[in-house]
């Protein structure tokens, strides 16, 4: 039974590998970095103890949440822009000081879990097109020239999309900040 499930995992990596790897490098930063996600992802799969039914549809799953994690890692979305505070002093709360250390402790990554899945959330919220610009852009950094030629939607349209996605996400996140501080 061993021989059968490792001739299976091996074909089924052989004839995804192509096409998975060209969904990932869409959407990173580098070949590299889209490499080491593939390989992340088939690592996962050949470790599954659990029965797959549908395998393709399960690598591009694990593949998409890895590029998620990837950029919970590397990058933070408009950090400039949603995290700016015009707040005093005494309730100062930076969330790129949470976000971005190197070092982490219980409380800084509960406090980093919830940033994203509030960031989840408040994405899930908005339009789909202004959703997708602002993940196409911010997050896969695709240009709005070439998000145009994809879509065929003008770039000041997509400009004034993105724009309606940060004012609602900064609203969004101030709420959070905003339970954050008076906990």
């Amino acid at each position: 039974m061993s021989a059968d499930r490792d001739t299976n995992i091996t074909h089924i990596i052989k004839s995804m590998s192509k096409r998975l790897l060209g969904f990932i490098k869409k959407r990173v930063a580098s070949p590299e970095d889209a490499e080491d996600i593939l390989q992340d992802v088939f690592y996962q799969f050949a470790g599954s103890t659990e029965p797959i039914n549908q395998a393709s549809s399960w690598l591009f799953k694990v593949a998409t949440n890895k590029i998620t994690d990837s950029y919970r890692k590397k990058k933070l979305p408009l950090a400039d822009d949603i995290f700016t505070s015009s707040s005093t002093e005494e309730d100062s709360f930076d969330w790129k000081e949470i976000l971005l250390q190197t070092d982490t402790n219980p409380e800084t990554e509960y406090l980093r879990n919830i940033f994203w899945d509030e960031l989840q959330l408040a994405l899930n919220e908005l339009p789909a097109e202004q959703r997708d610009v602002f993940i196409e852009h911010e997050m896969n950094g695709v240009s709005f020239k070439d998000i145009e030629a994809a879509t065929g939607v003008s770039v000041a349209t997509l400009i004034s999309r993105k724009r309606y996605a940060v004012l609602h996400l900064r609203e969004r996140l101030q709420i959070l900040k905003d339970e954050l501080l008076n906990y």
